[in-house]
C-alpha cells in the first residue's frame, strides 16, 4: 500500500492527496481545474510557482531563473519538482494561483460539506 500525505491550499483550505513519489502538481491537476499546466514538468518554466507554508519535501532541481536560492529558503518552489515526504500546506502564487482558485469551493462550501459528512 502507497503512502499518500494530503496537501492543504492555504487561501482556500481545500485539500487534496499526492501519493508517493508524486508531484504536487501531478496531484493538483486531479482538482480539475482549468488552466493547471501539463507540459513542462520540468521545472524550467516558473508557471506553477508555489510557497510551501508548513510541511517536508524533496524538491528536484528548479530553474534559478524562476526561483532564486533566497526565494527557495523563504519556501517558494516549482509545484513540478516538489515530492512530499509529509502533509504540506502550500498558497499558489505567480501564474498558476489564477487557474487554480478558478471554480475552487468557497470556505462556506468546505465547512458545510465537512460537517455534513460527521
Amino acid at each position: 500500500m502507497s503512502t499518500t500525505h494530503t496537501i492543504t491550499l492555504a487561501s482556500t483550505r481545500e485539500q487534496f492527496e499526492c501519493r508517493e513519489g508524486e508531484t504536487v502538481l501531478k496531484a493538483m491537476s486531479r482538482l480539475g481545474r482549468k488552466g493547471i499546466p501539463e507540459g513542462c514538468y520540468s521545472g524550467g518554466c516558473g508557471v506553477c510557482e508555489i510557497r510551501i507554508t508548513a510541511g517536508q519535501c524533496r524538491r528536484g532541481k528548479m530553474s534559478r531563473e524562476h526561483i532564486t536560492v533566497e526565494a527557495e529558503q523563504a519556501g517558494a518552489a516549482l509545484a513540478c519538482r516538489v515530492f512530499p515526504e509529509s502533509d504540506l500546506t502550500i498558497e499558489v502564487t505567480g501564474k498558476l494561483h489564477r487557474n487554480i482558485h478558478r471554480g475552487a469551493p468557497t470556505f462556506a462550501e468546505l465547512l458545510l460539506a465537512r460537517s455534513s459528512s460527521r
